[in-house]
């Protein structure tokens, strides 16, 4: 389904890992939702929460795409679904071709092994009662790797990576004897060490400091392309993403809008709400400090009640009265590595 736009930036990404199986899907996540029920009083359901309600996307082996989009949009819901933390209401989730909701336990954590985890708040992540030789060390044991030397190996390895070395300075410290960016390394190599075929990092720089995050996302860069890693990369911040992502996935109350490339949604994005999220991006030129930013009014609607047709239709300056509120629009492909969930493409 997105093959065409993965292809089409293989090209412009020096340096990226090469893999025959690049053009292979690791991941597909198809028509998939995630409601969450509403109960009045403990009794009944009231409604549900339609917190991702229709989303799908193909990852290639390799391959490192961004989801993008505003608190509350959905984003870290489907994480959670893709980490096998929330069942699906409706649609599938394939790993590898097989489907997540058939997999029996043990098949479970097999798969988990598979999928690195690296979570938005470092020093909530790392268990304070334990030193980072235990932190790093737990993942291992529960996953059967007995031997004390393996253990030890790869931990090793790990450290060494995340560019923390030597590690005999490391692990015998609690996390709060580290630095911010410290943390979040540790939390990196715990995502490593059983050597995972995706990364899943949600908002993984957005509790460092701003001299730490572009640190933190080029040594990420540098591990992905080093064992040819898949990285789904979750944020809100479209300015970090151009330092990271082939592609990008902007999410709008629940749904998709817009597919597309790094540079065309940094040079011409096509959803208004992606152009009010590049509109929103901070700019580092001063002579651009002052200038007015002209973003859509109003808040993100409801996912208990979202409004009929398009989501953002109620914001857009754009809507197109009796269409743009009343069907929702599909994915047009008004250029081959763009598809956008907009009326004005039809």
């Amino acid at each position: 389904m997105d093959k065409t736009m993965t292809q089409a930036h293989e090209a412009q990404v020096g340096g990226a890992a090469k893999d025959h199986r690049k053009d292979e899907v690791l991941l597909s996540v198809q028509d998939l939702k995630v409601w969450f029920e509403l109960r009045k009083f403990g009794f009944g359901i009231s409604g549900y929460v339609h917190a991702v309600d229709g989303v799908s996307f193909d990852l290639h082996y390799g391959e490192t795409i961004a989801i993008v989009g505003e608190s509350g949009c959905g984003k870290t819901t489907l994480m959670k679904s893709i980490l096998a933390l929330y069942p699906p209401t409706a649609g599938d989730i394939f790993f590898e071709g097989r489907r997540l909701s058939e997999l029996k336990a043990s098949e479970m954590r097999e798969y988990r092994s598979n999928v690195g985890y690296v979570q938005q708040d470092p020093y909530g992540a790392l268990p304070p009662f334990m030193n980072v030789q235990t932190i790093l060390e737990e993942p291992m044991i529960i996953n059967g790797i007995k031997d004390k030397a393996e253990r030890r190996e790869r931990i090793y390895r790990a450290m060494e990576e995340v560019k923390m070395s030597p590690p005999e300075d490391f692990l015998e410290k609690f996390p709060h004897m580290l630095s911010g960016g410290q943390q979040q390394r540790v939390v990196l190599a715990r995502a490593m060490e059983l050597e995972p075929k995706l990364i899943v990092a949600d908002e993984p720089v957005s509790m460092l400091d701003a001299s730490v995050r572009v640190e933190i996302l080029r040594l990420m860069q540098a591990l992905q392309q080093k064992h040819n890693l898949a990285v789904i990369y979750i944020t809100h911040d479209l300015s970090t993403v151009r330092y990271f992502s082939e592609r990008v996935f902007v999410m709008y109350a629940g749904q998709a809008v817009e597919k597309t490339l790094i540079d065309s949604i940094v040079h011409d994005p096509l959803h208004p709400y992606s152009q009010a999220l590049m509109e929103a991006t901070s700019d580092p030129d001063a002579a651009n400090a002052t200038r007015y930013r002209d973003v859509p009014p109003g808040e993100p609607p409801s996912l208990v009640k979202p409004p009929a047709g398009c989501r953002f239709h109620p914001r857009c300056p754009y809507k197109i009265d009796g269409l743009c509120d009343v069907e929702v629009p599909p994915h047009f492909t008004p250029k081959p590595e763009q598809m956008v969930a907009c009326w004005l493409y039809k």
